[in-house]
């Protein structure tokens, strides 16, 4: 299905289109399209048909004849009609398709502009709004579309079936896009990109979504899974193969550093919470009334490319490559199932002597595919010896929940710099010789290379001292990625149970000595994650973590700010600088680096002057909201001014909505929350946002609850149960004692109905005993601190 979302279904409102499906065999579909919406596109057939059922499809439309109609294959006619009241209608009929599943049948009646090329024979259209085409913003999507299809057929050896392929952007999309087949569409912004813009990560973005659409040709369309039950068979290969994809058109980016940013690191984190929702599910499970949108989530998406990452590794990419090859040609437009997949693997396995698994592939990759969860490696280098468990928050006591599931692991590893043969943990517990580590502080081991295994890796505490100190030594000793990975694996161990929190603080030492942007999101995301913003600067900790991080971050943020004065251009090909120094100079002003605030101040002033001396649109929002934070009510009239202005684009509304937000001055905040609650100026969902924008300060927290208690009747009768929630969600954090939660029932409790009411004591309840644990972690923090703030 489309990236990130799912296609809109045949019986919702049509906005006057008139449908009839003719069933005689033989005899084409007829779409009559009449009183349409400037843009029209839909899939013909629900999206939840049966995916194995496929057929032939004959198909002609009837539509206005200042429109353009578009549907999976090539037009192979055009003529005229005239109705009953004598108006002139345009049919056009088009070319029978292959055998193909029903739910990317699809069709779209525009008033478009287009660009094309031809790439090996077959015509690749690009359409969207005549003015987009007119400024070049298709001009990319075309430059790499034809590349991109060439690769994946070099790739996989096996030639793209269809004569054309049609890009439609459509300026109102639910999904990021769809796959249908010569037929695909997006969302405008997933498939537009403007030569004024010249940023690589919105380069990236572009070619990662066209990139996933492409592989969906072969993987989803060609080949389909045979029940839903198997989605990641489409999702998690097409999620795969849109970095390898992007990573041919778009060499910059470091794919390793990319996949684990988008990919990996955010799944690890958060299918733990997921309870009992393997990869591939049981089919009675998704039968009957189940809905398969909910199989559309980040588990199918990004786990489901995980396992497909660290198969490619184990198996090496010629043999994966080689595998896929006799899968996808054994069931061309047919379906299959992930057991029909291990089988074609391990035919290729049993052909060839390179590589040697401890078991079959099935044996392998079921308990990755069937099980929920997934395992930490404890490693203890003394002996060699690796445990496995399954990963889940120990420190949870009244967890009921067994954790029993094991696997059979592939463990990349690297020694003193030096790459290793594979070995695999086929048990509990094993020990390998070969890892046992010397008494010389510069003999260390790291498992899971390149990130490859889709795991956590446990080093005990006195290993991970002696990694602390290579680290402060040179960090370059070890890779980027395992740097990441060694902090992000530490925190996120710390935050389940298994580490304490001052082996993972140990590992900070060495930051002064970090260059790299990535590793340092890392860092501050752990140490200084946005929902404890406003809680840490309550407690003694703030004056310590400001003092300790400003030493560390210092090199990094000098040469950054230094660039950003001088020639921002010179980032102009650096995805990361471009995607995460924002990050970074956010947290700098939110620790009060006097350098930083300035800046903003600074950068801000300037575009007062000269509004069109435009600030880098990569650190726009931290510039923005600080140079207002700074500022008096001048710059924030000014921004109110803008947000206003004519020429100001959708983006910079949203930065200056948000931006406005971060005035320290009451009476303003009072003011913007008067305005976007009684006037016309914001749409409903900018008023949603510009709450929980607010709730999130504290100050605007303060301003919000008042405002929101005393004007409950209008909000409730404008926008629903919304506002009180996104309050609620920051009261949250502050809320410790009963007596908090009784304070706040008074309100709620003449507020919301009898469910809501006991799900948000529930929540409110479960907040508070959050805060507890998050008070003794912040002491312990904070006496880290005070014995290391001078290291």
């Amino acid at each position: 299905m489309g990236l990130r979302g799912v296609y809109g279904a045949l019986d919702e409102d049509l906005h006057g289109l008139f449908l009839t499906r003719y069933a005689d065999r033989g005899r084409p579909s007829m779409l009559i399209a009449s009183q349409l919406e400037p843009t029209y596109a839909r899939n013909v057939f629900p999206c939840f048909d049966e995916p194995d059922m496929k057929a032939t499809f004959n198909i002609r439309i009837v539509h206005d004849p200042s429109y353009v109609a578009l549907s999976n294959m090539p037009a192979i006619g055009v003529s005229e009609m005239k109705d009953e009241n004598g108006s002139i209608w345009t049919v056009t009929t088009f070319d029978t398709t292959p055998k193909m599943s029903t739910y990317i049948t699809a069709f779209v009646v525009c008033d478009f502009d287009h660009v094309t090329v031809t790439e090996r024979g077959k015509e690749i259209r690009i359409w969207a709004r005549k003015e987009a085409v007119e400024k070049g913003c298709v001009d990319y999507a075309l430059n790499i579309t034809g590349p991109i299809f060439s690769f994946l057929e070099d790739l996989f050896n096996i030639s793209y079936p269809l004569p054309k392929t049609d890009l439609v952007a459509l300026p109102d999309f639910g999904a990021g896009a769809m796959e249908n087949w010569g037929l695909m569409t997006f969302r405008e912004s997933s498939l537009i990109y403007c030569p004024m813009e010249n940023l690589i990560n919105r380069k990236a973005f572009v070619s990662l979504i066209v990139s996933h659409e492409i592989g969906h040709q072969w993987f989803g369309n060609l080949v389909t899974m045979s029940w839903w039950n198997d989605l990641w068979l489409n999702e998690g290969f097409a999620s795969y193969f849109e970095y390898i994809g992007a990573k041919y058109v778009e060499p910059k980016p470091p794919l390793d550093r990319m996949f684990y940013e988008s990919v990996l690191q955010p799944v690890l984190r958060v299918e733990d919470t997921m309870s009992d929702r393997s990869l591939s599910q049981k089919e009675e499970k998704v039968k009957g009334t189940f809905l398969p949108d909910s199989l559309f989530d980040i588990v199918t998406y990004s786990k489901g490319a995980s396992i497909i990452w660290m198969l490619s590794s184990f198996l090496t990419e010629r043999l994966f490559l080689k595998a896929l090859n006799s899968y996808l040609k054994a069931f061309s437009f047919s379906s299959a199932n992930q057991d029909d997949l291990w089988t074609h693997i391990q035919m290729v396995i049993d052909a060839q002597d390179e590589v040697q698994l401890p078991a079959s592939v099935k044996n392998i990759m079921d308990p990755w595919t069937c099980q929920d969860g997934f395992p930490v490696l404890t490693f203890d280098p003394s002996t060699g010896t690796i445990s496995q468990e399954q990963f889940h928050n120990i420190r949870k006591k009244d967890n009921t929940t067994s954790y029993n599931n094991t696997w059979i692991v592939p463990i990349t590893w690297v020694r003193n710099g030096s790459s290793q043969p594979i070995v695999w943990l086929d048990e509990t517990s094993k020990m390998f010789p070969e890892m046992q580590i010397s008494s010389s502080e510069h003999d260390w081991i790291l498992l899971n290379m390149n990130l490859s295994g889709y795991y956590r890796v446990n080093y005990n505490s006195s290993y991970l001292k002696r990694i602390g100190k290579l680290l402060e030594n040179n960090p370059e000793v070890f890779p980027v990625v395992n740097r990441l990975q060694l902090i992000d694996d530490a925190f996120s161990l710390t935050e389940s149970g298994y580490l304490e929190i001052e082996s993972a603080l140990d590992l900070t030492k060495y930051l002064a000595k970090e260059n790299d942007i990535f590793v340092w999101y890392i860092v501050l995301s752990n140490l200084m994650p946005n929902d404890l913003e406003c809680t840490l600067k309550d407690y003694e900790i703030y004056p310590l973590l400001k003092k300790y991080l400003i030493k560390k971050m210092l090199p990094v943020y000098h040469y950054y700010a230094g660039i950003i004065r001088q020639n921002d251009d010179v980032l102009a090909d650096d995805y990361f600088a471009e995607t995460y120094l924002e990050h970074l100079l956010r947290k700098a002003c939110w620790l009060g680096l006097q350098d930083c605030l300035d800046l903003c101040s600074e950068l801000y002033a300037k575009w007062m002057d000269n509004p069109k001396d435009q600030i880098p649109a990569f650190v726009r929002r931290t510039i923005f909201c600080y140079g207002i934070a700074m500022g008096s009510d001048k710059e924030w009239e000014f921004a109110w001014e803008m947000y206003h202005h004519d020429n100001s684009t959708t983006d910079d509304k949203d930065i200056l909505l948000y931006a406005m937000g971060c005035t320290r001055e009451s009476w303003l905040l009072h003011r913007y929350m008067e305005s976007g609650v009684n006037g016309s100026l914001f749409s409903s969902n900018n008023t949603i946002f510009l709450i929980y924008n607010l709730a999130a300060t504290d100050t605007g927290l303060r301003i919000i609850w008042k405002f929101v208690t005393e004007n409950w009747p209008l909000l409730q009768e404008r926008f629903g149960n919304a506002p009180l929630y996104a309050v609620l969600n920051g009261m949250e954090r502050l809320v410790n004692t009963d007596l908090q939660i009784q304070e706040l029932q008074l309100f709620y409790n003449a507020t919301l109905e009898e469910n809501e009411r006991i799900s948000t004591t529930t929540r409110l309840q479960s907040a508070k005993l959050e805060n507890k644990e998050k008070a003794k972690l912040i002491a312990r923090v904070t006496d880290w601190l005070q014995k290391n703030i001078d290291d």
